[in-house]
């Protein structure tokens, strides 16, 4: 028996029933079994589906253990800041938007951009002979943008809770954080700057470029991007593995 193809999709959350939806938009009903981190599609015995976290997504894809995987763009690129030659962004899924963006206190009323940031950040390390902190769970993406920027005085503060709360708590200066709406970002007296936004992020159906290709996954790929009405799809994905 050929080996199947592994898709990874959210195992809990809004995320996962966007999934759901979607696919039972396109024919394809989701059978979860009852270990309940297993799944698979009715009408489509070479396709496993894997249920996973939204960054673990991220790191299995980028490992090649699966083959696609529907994730949110900002873990794609934070795992794999180049995603040329390791992964493929086959089509965006039309849910799960957000912004990755940069935020300041709005009790700077003179920094609006990202050159303001910068001769803050000059100042600050002149000042405090130390740099200016940004906490973020998105190192790879602040570290690219900032560099673009032109922006090299400051230091990342990794954030494992709530990144929007690190200013208030002294922590940090300044975050890099995901917003949908901006609303938590001004309950903490934060504002984004005005070419702060990193990334316009959405769920995105991801293939490994370093995954198993070999004619089973890639016939059970072919076959279910056509159920999904996403040959096109197909034919960029296998030029490429």
């Amino acid at each position: 028996m050929s080996a199947p193809l592994t898709l990874a999709i959210p195992s809990k959350g809004r995320l996962k029933e966007a999934c759901q939806k979607w696919f039972a938009d396109a024919g394809l009903v989701l059978e979860q079994n009852q270990r309940g981190y297993r799944a698979g599609f009715a009408g489509l015995p070479n396709v496993e589906v894997m249920l996973l976290s939204a960054g673990e997504i991220a790191d299995t894809l980028l490992s090649g253990d699966v083959q696609l995987g529907i994730t949110g763009e900002d873990l794609l690129r934070e795992a794999a800041p180049e995603l040329e030659g390791r992964m493929e962004l086959l089509c965006p899924m039309g849910f799960g938007f957000a912004d990755v963006v940069v935020a300041v206190s709005c009790a700077w009323i003179d920094v609006t951009g990202m050159a303001d940031l910068d001769d803050v950040c000059a100042h600050y390390a002149h000042t405090h002979r130390r740099r200016l902190r940004v906490a973020t769970k998105y190192a790879s993406l602040t570290r690219g943008f900032f560099a673009q920027a032109g922006i090299a005085d400051y230091r990342i503060v990794p954030s494992a809770g709530a990144t929007e709360g690190a200013p208030a708590t002294g922590t940090a200066e300044v975050i890099v954080d995901i917003t949908t709406t901006g609303a938590t970002l001004r309950d903490n007296g934060l504002k984004i700057l005005e070419d702060g936004v990193i990334l316009k992020s959405q769920a995105q159906l991801a293939a490994s470029l370093s995954a198993d290709w070999e004619a089973g996954p890639r016939a059970a790929c072919a076959d279910f991007l056509a159920r999904l009405k996403r040959a096109d799809a197909w034919q960029r994905l296998s030029a490429r593995i």
